[in-house]
């Protein structure tokens, strides 16, 4: 025992621990894995726990970390001088220093030759949790890949109004319960270089267009949740339940530039500028598209696009074809007449404070690409042509919260051909266009109060019209429009944890196919619950 005494004072820091208690028969494999899979070495005698200044070891230690770099201890820190140890332990301790070690000294070679048997077995011991580790690392994600959720539960009904009493029946029969439905979104987010971004994004919910509540009277009333189901499933499907790729695409910057491109890409992926803070937490997707639901259709496909951004200035291009997954040329594929596509050009100006934006896009009609108008307008879109669609928007916001709410507003003008002869006034299929939709409009106001009443919540107003006509293919003067209201106030439970109780309110949402003489109208009331994890 005096010989090992006289050995302890070496870079493992052997000589500060109570005499070697076990021999290698009493080996425990598990015990050794802290050990064996460990780095202890100690550079500082602050790193000690249990070392005092007037501790016998204090000095010591200081010594042989000034002397050779490095010193060992146990996994936690400590120095365990009055415990025992195992030759494992020991060995151990011995080996966390060796990799520092640069003058091997008599003294270190006869404790290496003590050790020898012990140091072999940790040291296999150690390439075997090396290999088990480099099979984890294998298996596992991407150390750059990021995953994040929401989930949100929509309780809610409708009310039907009006003179038009078969209208206001019929609808109360198909669309009167009250419904609990749920959206569940689960996004992938991956960086290869740090400033690229890989988007997955999966999907699904029990939303079935447009049977649910909030169905009403046409897309208008539908909430922002049914609407993405609504483009996901078709209109008129059932989701069921099945989860779906929802978002798939890649963007990355070229200098200035980001450029972005996706098998499943939205038009609204692919603008460097959202014209509108409105709202904290969507109730009618119609007042959150900047008052101009046709030129930002959110267009979801195949498609690519790019932006440049700087000093505040923002210019956007991007193609998307809903189609483009589909070969037959009638029916599908890119840049073709059934391709279903939206080209849209975007150019803005935001600073912290505020920011406006002007949007056009060219859209090919007959694919319920533009979502939101009243029931006279869409039919007019079912029908072969294209509409140019442009849009002007903005917000404004004040530096600090409080009773001066932000507000975020936009108009919308868009014009309508379509598919005809050399006449102009017998369509493709020989049937007059008169009556179809020439032009229309469309305009939305937002106000919000960030912190209302409390801390973190939120209170939002809003009112506009959804897409609606204002001149006919013929000349004939439309009698449509459809003002639609909300209001909400958004209770932030926690951080991850949002409920958000809602009003809303539609004077006419069938527009012109309202009965002549007659009214109809929907009032309309939801709780949202969301979890963002």
């Amino acid at each position: 025992m005096k010989l090992f005494k006289n050995l302890l004072l070496v870079p493992a820091s052997l000589g500060l621990m109570a005499p070697v208690a076990a021999s290698a028969a009493d080996l425990n494999i598990a015990g050794v894995n802290p050990y064996a899979s460990s780095n202890e070495q100690v550079t500082s005698i602050t790193q000690f726990s249990d070392v005092q200044p007037t501790d016998w070891a204090y000095q010591a230690l200081s010594n042989l970390i000034e002397r050779y770099g490095c010193v060992a201890g146990y996994p936690n820190g400590t120095v365990k001088g009055q415990q025992a140890m195992t030759r494992y332990e020991a060995a151990a301790l011995l080996n966390a220093c060796l990799d520092r070690i640069t003058e091997v000294t008599d003294e270190l070679k006869r404790l290496m030759k003590e050790f020898e048997k012990e140091l072999a077995v940790l040291k296999g011991r150690m390439d075997d949790l090396e290999a088990k580790v480099g099979e984890l690392e294998a298996t596992r994600f991407s150390t750059t890949t990021k995953l994040s959720g929401q989930a949100t539960f929509v309780v809610g009904a409708n009310g039907f109004g009006g003179s038009a009493s078969d209208l206001v029946t019929g609808s109360r029969r198909d669309f009167g319960a009250a419904t609990f439905n749920y959206d569940l979104q689960l996004t992938f987010d991956t960086s290869f270089s740090g400033k690229d971004l890989l988007r997955t994004n999966l999907r699904a919910g029990n939303f079935d267009i447009p049977s649910n509540s909030f169905g009403g009277a046409g897309p208008s009333s539908l909430s922002q949740l049914e609407v993405a189901f609504q483009e996901d499933c078709g209109t008129g499907s059932d989701c069921g339940d099945v989860v779906a790729i929802d978002r798939l695409f890649y963007q990355f910057p070229v200098g200035d530039f980001t450029i972005t491109v996706g098998g499943v890409v939205g038009q609204d992926d692919m603008l460097a500028i959202w014209p509108s803070v409105y709202p904290a937490d969507t109730v009618l997707d119609v007042l959150t598209l900047g008052g101009a639901p046709a030129a930002y259709n959110k267009n979801q496909g195949s498609g690519a696009g790019v932006w440049w951004q700087k000093n505040g200035f923002a210019i956007s291009a991007n193609y998307v074809a809903a189609n483009g997954d589909v070969g037959n040329p009638d029916t599908g594929g890119l840049a073709t007449a059934g391709a279903g596509g939206t080209g849209t050009v975007q150019i803005g100006y935001t600073t912290e404070q505020w920011g406006l934006a002007a949007i056009y896009s060219y859209i090919q009609n007959a694919n319920d690409l533009i979502t939101y108008g009243t029931n006279f307008t869409l039919n007019s879109y079912a029908n072969p042509g294209n509409t140019s669609a442009f849009g002007l928007s903005g917000y404004w916001q004040p530096s600090q919260s409080g009773w001066i709410p932000s507000i975020s507003a936009g108009w919308g003008l868009n014009t309508s051909t379509y598919a005809s002869h050399a006449n102009d006034d017998v369509s493709s299929d020989g049937l007059s266009s008169d009556g179809l939709v020439a032009t229309s409009q469309s305009w939305s106001v937002g106000l919000q109060w960030q912190d209302a009443f409390l801390k973190g919540n939120a209170l939002g107003l809003a009112v506009g019209q959804p897409t609606f006509a204002t001149s006919l293919q013929g000349g004939d003067t439309p009698n449509d429009g459809n003002l639609v209201w909300e209001g909400w106030y958004k209770f932030q439970v926690t951080d991850r944890i949002a409920i958000t109780p809602a009003l809303f309110y539609l004077s006419r949402p069938l527009g012109g196919d309202t009965p002549a003489g007659e009214s109809f109208h929907q009032l309309g009331g939801l709780v949202k619950t969301s979890f963002h994890f």
